[in-house]
């Protein structure tokens, strides 16, 4: 197959001197006025003369215009000619400071014709323009760079000759370059685009990092740079990993050169500057050659055909010997007898690729399109003292495609014909084989660039938007759970505490009454009062006048027949059944029965007081002198009751009772009953006695 180049030539006019950087390959160039970005000089003229293939056009596209506009456009504009030559028709003429062209200017043909005039003027930065065949519909400049555009992952295409001196990069790969580097020049210098050809670059917007490292790579020099708020790196095919020299899975003797340099130190020993001491990163002296001079070089067996995309070299990395190679050839074979220099795709003339400027730094440059060979060699055409260099190659495998299977029809029912068939199918078959013979046919696997920032997917951004919603759904509705359990166990608790025996939860909302607030203080001293039947039968001074009480939750099971102390808001209920009247003089006239309760229940705070009933049994108790310590028949909680000093120890039965031994209730406070005005308002008597004084002091 034979591919025919277009170049395109430059016309001079007049002197030519208006002409400034300028770089025109078969699709793609760079044109630029002389001194851009600076002022151009008066009266400067250049004439540039632009062809591509046939039946391609050709299209412009301006980075930056600033020609002097002060006399119409008169003595200082730029112009563009469909076509070259005599024949050629106008299709614009710009000038103006500032100006700014949208869109691209489009030939009808594949030639075309830009002419540059510079008049008399004090001011104007002139032009720099770039060009491609109208397949490259997103064309850029090299002026653009990734601060240009608001997309996180684009396609755009470089012109050719991007590698001008008034812009700047910082970075390098894989870490990526800052925001502010010139697109195309990055492309360059990461080696995804030739500065000769252009190309496509796939670029990938990323957060920036706090420093920016600098380096050589492809003739284009990196510098360090500052924080910045974004990045961009390049998609690539991910083919460019070592090839075994720093590793050493290339051995030493698949390592070899012209000649070797020894020389002997101050001690006498013997220093040899072998070929296998041309490893990237290893410790110790390179590899020397023994005469410097264009004949020499160094040779690596990569004992299969592989796809070699880059080299990285080295000087001697040793500070006595500033030895240093700065510029080299490209050679390559299969069989080590038959050698190809590099060249780029077009060119009439051998690449030359920039070396080393020092004997530390790691100069990388990218082989584009790559090279396909077993074996490599180095030729070394400049140097600093003496040849001396380390080595590292970057690629990938080449592997082989395989044939597609191929599925023969069935053979065709046998009959007379059989000879004709039979010679049919051996003609198709090696029609078939004959179509499927290639010669070294292969398919470069495509791998990932792991060093790029994937690009976010509609999918995953969905993902991580319902991943924690979920959670937090599942969060709550697990905290809602245990807080309800643990709710239900505290109640349960709580009603265990206060639970009522089975026999009496009849009454448990007036045992509840007793917790809700009351007016009263808990701890408050009362006064107690007796009804004036009962003082008439007592002594005057054996009866208290205050009674200090304990709370007591409930009262004690009543076990006798005389009272001691009782709580200020403890009673016992009376049997269920038939509820007695307080308008009954005597509602216990019955045949004396001893009752018994388990528990007193808690009295309500709000409602009517029960006194105590008291069940006497006069038989079994004979009487006893007034001053005799009584016995209490209730326990307080915890310790036992003290016995009560001063207090009544035999309560006499009233006169108007039938029975010896009644039940005598006092009447609720706040209720009408049969006694006086002075019986509204009974307590129990408290523990401690007080002096008390007659009937006639307490009226």
């Amino acid at each position: 197959m034979v591919v025919e180049w277009y170049f395109v030539t430059i016309a001079v006019s007049l002197a030519c001197d208006g002409c400034g950087h300028t770089v025109l390959g078969p699709e793609s160039g760079t044109l630029a006025s002389i001194n851009y970005p600076r002022t151009s000089p008066n009266s400067t003229v250049c004439e540039w003369e632009i062809r591509v293939k046939p039946g391609q056009r050709v299209q412009l596209k301006f980075g930056d215009f600033d020609i002097d506009d002060s006399d119409s456009c008169h003595s200082s504009y730029l112009r563009v000619h469909n076509g070259i030559g005599p024949n050629r028709t106008e299709i614009g003429k710009y000038c103006g400071f500032g100006f700014q062209m949208d869109g691209l200017i489009t030939s009808k043909s594949n030639e075309v014709t830009v002419q540059f005039m510079s008049g008399i003027h004090t001011s104007g930065r002139g032009f720099l323009a770039a060009y491609s065949t109208t397949d490259k519909s997103d064309l850029i400049t090299c002026l653009d760079n990734a601060s240009h555009f608001s997309e996180p992952e684009f396609n755009k295409y470089c012109p050719a000759g991007c590698v001008i001196p008034f812009a700047d990069i910082s970075g390098t790969i894989p870490h990526g370059y800052r925001d502010s580097s010139s697109l195309c020049m990055a492309g360059v210098h990461a080696g995804v685009v030739s500065n000769t050809l252009g190309g496509q670059i796939n670029v990938v917007i990323s957060k920036g990092i706090p420093y920016y490292e600098g380096s050589l790579a492809n003739n284009v020099t990196s510098k360090v740079g500052p924080l910045s708020t974004s990045l961009f790196t390049f998609k690539t095919s991910g083919c460019y990993g070592t090839l075994g020299m720093e590793s050493g899975v290339i051995p030493d003797s698949h390592i070899t050169s012209s000649s070797i340099l020894e020389w002997p130190n101050q001690t006498g020993q013997v220093n040899i500057w072998k070929p296998e001491n041309a490893r990237l990163k290893r410790i110790g002296p390179p590899w020397a050659a023994f005469i410097s001079d264009e004949h020499q070089w160094l040779q690596i067996d990569l004992n299969k055909e592989k796809k070699i995309t880059g080299i990285i070299t080295t000087g001697s990395t040793l500070a006595e010997h500033y030895y240093y190679v700065s510029a080299y050839r490209i050679l390559y074979s299969d069989d080590a007898q038959k050698w190809t220099v590099y060249r780029e795709p077009g060119m009439g003339k051998d690449k030359i690729f920039q070396g080393n400027t020092e004997l530390y730094q790691e100069v990388r440059n990218n082989f584009i399109p790559p090279i396909t060979a077993r074996f490599f060699r180095i030729n070394p055409l400049k140097w600093h003292q003496k040849i001396a260099m380390k080595v590292e190659l970057l690629g990938c495998q080449f592997s082989l495609g395989r044939a597609p299977k191929i599925t023969l029809p069935p053979p065709p029912p046998q009959n007379k014909n059989d000879e004709k068939n039979a010679d049919f199918m051996d003609e198709f078959i090696h029609s078939v084989k004959t179509s499927l013979h290639t010669d070294k046919t292969t398919f470069t696997p495509e791998i990932k660039n792991t060093t790029v920032t994937p690009s976010v997917t509609k999918d995953v951004a969905l993902a991580a938007v319902l991943v924690p919603v979920l959670v937090m759904v599942f969060t709550t509705l697990i905290l809602i759970l245990v807080c309800a359990w643990h709710w239900r166990n505290r109640k349960k608790k709580a009603e265990a505490t206060y639970d009522l025996p089975y026999w009496d939860r009849a009454g448990w909302w007036k045992g509840m009454k007793q917790f809700f607030p009351t007016k009263s203080a808990e701890h408050e001293e009362t006064p107690v009062r007796y009804s004036s039947s009962e003082i008439s039968h007592l002594r005057p001074r054996e009866v208290p006048t205050m009674l200090q009480t304990q709370s007591a939750e409930y009262a004690q099971p009543l076990v006798g027949g005389i009272v001691g102390t009782l709580h200020q808001r403890s009673t016992f209920k009376p049997e269920e059944g038939k509820e007695a009247s307080y308008a009954d003089l005597d509602p216990y006239n019955s045949p004396i029965q001893e009752v018994y309760h388990a528990y007193a229940e808690p009295l309500p705070v709000t409602g009517p007081e029960y006194a105590t009933p008291i069940i006497m049994d006069m038989s079994s108790h004979p009487s006893m002198p007034l001053g005799a310590p009584s016995i209490s028949t209730f326990k307080a909680a915890g310790n036992p009751a003290p016995p009560l000093v001063g207090t009544c120890n035999k309560l006499l039965s009233r006169t108007d009772s039938a029975s010896s031994a009644q039940a005598l209730y006092d009447i609720p406070k706040g209720q009408p009953g049969p006694g006086s005005a002075d019986q509204l308002m009974y307590q129990v008597p408290q523990s401690m006695a007080h002096p008390t004084v007659s009937k006639d002091e307490q009226s």
